[in-house]
């Protein structure tokens, strides 16, 4: 079987709106997978077992491609095993959904192994338990979610009766520079410093508003950018506001926190040079930064 592509992603707009019953948040995003990611191979095997060349990446139960491989087994009643090989390129404690996307390259695998025995809905009630941004990555379109993340809508069948742009359009094929310093953010203790300072929800109402507005408008991808976990972060880790403000002064690039980060990106024009960005990024977070340019999907 050839090698499964497993995006990253990109957070354009993200509203928590508040913390459920449940334990998890809801929220409002636009979210919108890259041309850059991770390659998964998957090969027939008597069990689940993986390699990756990150030794950083666990290769037991608690590694979302195996926590996926297993949910499959039950959900479909199949004897099928895989051999699973990772080649990592989407950092980890990124918020670049790498985790995710991998669980859900592994679902297809497995899949295709077992001769297309799950249907799509069926693969959706599968990736929706593994985790909240499993589901998008089914789509391999821009996205929006709600909910906790188990409603997604592609971006493309979002029809709205005011404007000519069709959103889809002007997200699609957009040149992001990606960039992650040397620390990861733990998304539970992200979340967790949220539900503590109680002064960063969005009302759903007011990021409802805000979105629509732009869906049934003209304005650009730059237009839409919003991130509130971008609070909690930078309280803490004043590194990531201060070069984004910086790239915005000295380059005239806008950009935002992806997720809960730790990883940033900045939208690109056409024909911008990307060379003094990653001069400026290195400089200000280390010569050893990781800096990635892709386009949206």
């Amino acid at each position: 079987m050839p090698a499964l592509f497993s995006p990253a992603k990109i957070n354009l707009f993200l509203a928590i709106t508040g913390r459920r019953a449940d334990g998890f948040h809801n929220l409002v995003s636009v979210v919108a997978p890259l041309d850059f990611g991770d390659e998964l191979t998957v090969e027939a095997g008597d069990k689940f077992t993986l390699e990756c060349d990150d030794p950083a990446v666990p290769l037991d139960g608690s590694n979302l491609i195996v926590k996926a491989a297993e949910a499959f087994a039950v959900a479909t009643k199949s004897a099928v095993g895989a051999h699973f090989k990772l080649t990592k390129r989407i950092p980890m404690g990124a918020g670049l959904g790498g985790g995710s996307s991998n669980a859900v390259a592994a679902l297809r695998g497995l899949n295709q192994l077992a001769n297309g025995i799950a249907s799509e809905a069926c693969l959706e009630e599968i990736a929706m338990k593994l985790g909240s941004d499993c589901g998008l990555f089914l789509k391999n379109a821009p996205v929006v979610m709600r909910g906790r993340g188990e409603k997604v809508e592609p971006l493309a069948e979002a029809v709205y009766s005011t404007g000519s742009g069709q959103a889809a359009s002007r997200l699609h094929g957009r040149r992001v520079l990606l960039f992650k310093p040397s620390f990861g953010i733990s998304t539970a203790w992200a979340y967790g410093r949220m539900v503590a300072r109680k002064t960063d929800y969005w009302a759903e109402a007011e990021a409802e508003s805000r979105l629509q507005g732009w869906l049934a408008g003209e304005a650009p991808a730059e237009e839409l950018l919003f991130n509130n976990m971008e609070g909690v972060a930078f309280e803490k880790f004043v590194a990531l506001p201060l070069l984004l403000e910086r790239l915005r002064r000295e380059e005239g690039v806008v950009g935002r926190m992806s997720g809960s980060g730790s990883a940033c990106y900045a939208l690109l024009d056409k024909n911008q040079v990307i060379a003094p960005l990653v001069d400026l990024i290195k400089g200000c977070w280390g010569a050893e930064v990781f800096v990635q340019e892709a386009r949206i999907a």
